[in-house]
């Protein structure tokens, strides 16, 4: 990051949070202005006026019995029926369909009527809660500038909050450097009252260098923004507490911020940390932890053979050159009792996402470990039962996706997806697999 003050980058970010306010602003109003109108609904129709069915029904069919009358009116009677009895039949049976078909008409028209009054209901009632919808969408969006403000943006992000880390942590160093100086015997005058040619070599034995204290507290900042938070590296960590259940006097190489040893401390397990960094060393301790600044080599090697219950080193195998990392093994092994565990976890460099965008961000590292480079030189060392762990996946979007086809579609389309996925997955398995990777051994 380019050099800039504190109040350079606190106005930049106002002068940028102002300018997406705006926007955002510009947005809630054309919004608001697109949400469209209320539809004004017909009202539902009116009932159906049936009477003259009614009035069908009850006239069909009634043809007047014969009065009475004499002898000769009956046979007149029963002669005009006989000549026009056929037709009036054929006549009255028309007549039936005809009201029956009328009155299916009226049953399936009273239906509908039924059904489009509901309908109109139905919409208007959707429509007044769609309406109630867009305005309470309104008024929520409106929330969200005040409550962005209220958290990041009220601590001017996330690039403020790592300025200020850093601010934190140079301040740190130059109180360590004037207690240093504090602390040395004033400088011997010479009889013409110079100071002396030949200035000290260097701060006391055990007392780190104002650059040293810089460059470590640098690595720290540099931990706390690329590597996780603490609280997701614990949850990482958790899958190693059962490799060293019921383990004593486990040695964490490499300790970090403490985060196993926190874990190791919570589960009952007595462990002790080692650190090369001084400010890591101080954090550990500002938290209760023991830890010592130490070389790992040399730590390992003035310990008491088989004084060790368990040893692990979580990132940091990658920082060690190729004959430091064999002795490293050999005094691990000597340290360690027989069946205690081992534990090395370090970056996958078969991994393309890894290398390019963990490993190579990192300038200390000295050397990508294949698996199978580590697995041979542990074993090499004489640790046994070692076994690969790949840890970390690529997450799925990372990766290359692959084609959905349906059975319905032609077959020169189904063999070229089937082509591209076959290559998809060889290049995830190769590029896109796992971003770190475990040694689990035994003694």
């Amino acid at each position: 990051m380019p050099d800039s003050t504190l109040t350079d980058l606190v106005t930049r970010l106002e002068r940028a949070r102002l300018e997406a306010d705006r926007r955002y602003n510009d947005a809630l109003t054309a919004l608001d202005r697109a949400l469209p109108a209320v539809v004004d609904l017909p009202a539902a129709p009116a009932p159906l006026d049936d009477r003259q069915g009614l009035e069908i029904d009850r006239d069909l069919g009634q043809v007047p019995p014969p009065s009475g009358g004499g002898f000769l009116a009956r046979r007149l009677h029963d002669a005009v029926s006989r000549l026009v009895g056929p037709a009036l039949e054929r006549q009255q049976r028309f007549n039936a369909a005809v009201v029956g078909h009328v009155n299916r008409s009226l049953s399936a028209e009273r239906e509908a009527r039924a059904a489009a009054g509901a309908l109109i209901d139905a919409t208007r009632r959707h429509l007044q809660a769609l309406s109630t919808f867009h305005s309470r969408l309104v008024q929520y969006l409106q929330q969200i500038t005040p409550y962005v403000d209220t958290k990041d943006r009220a601590m001017g992000g996330t690039e403020l909050r790592d300025q200020i880390v850093l601010a934190n942590e140079r301040t740190l160093s130059l109180k360590r450097e004037i207690e240093r100086l504090a602390s040395q015997p004033p400088a011997e005058l010479t009889p013409d009252g110079a100071a002396p040619a030949i200035a000290p070599a260097g701060p006391p034995p055990g007392v780190p260098s104002a650059a040293a204290d810089r460059e470590a507290f640098k690595y720290l900042g540099f931990e706390d923004r690329f590597r996780g938070s603490r609280e997701e590296i614990r949850r990482r960590l958790t899958d190693y507490l059962p490799v060293f259940s019921g383990a004593s006097e486990v040695l964490d190489v490499g300790c970090g911020r403490g985060e196993f040893l926190e874990l190791l401390r919570e589960a009952g397990i007595g462990a002790r940390g080692i650190d090369a960094n001084e400010r890591m060393v101080s954090v550990c301790r500002e938290r209760g932890l023991a830890v010592e600044q130490a070389d790992a080599r040399g730590y390992l090697r003035a310990l008491p053979d088989r004084s060790l219950g368990g040893l692990i080193a979580v990132q940091v195998v990658e920082h060690f050159q190729p004959e430091y990392l064999i002795a490293f093994l050999e005094a691990a092994f000597h340290a360690l009792r027989p069946g205690a565990p081992l534990v090395l976890e370090t970056i996958n460099p078969a991994c393309w996402m890894a290398f390019f965008e963990t490993y190579l961000r990192d300038l200390t590292h000295a050397r990508p470990l294949h698996p199978e480079t580590l697995r041979f030189l542990v074993e090499a060392s004489g640790f046994t039962q070692a076994q690969v762990t790949f840890r970390a996946p690529v997450r799925e979007e990372d990766r290359l996706p692959r084609l959905e086809v349906a059975a319905t579609d032609p077959l020169s389309v189904q063999a070229l997806a089937a082509a591209l996925n076959a290559h998809a997955d060889q290049l995830n398995a190769r590029l896109f697999s796992s971003m770190d990777y475990a040694i689990i051994a035994r003694r």
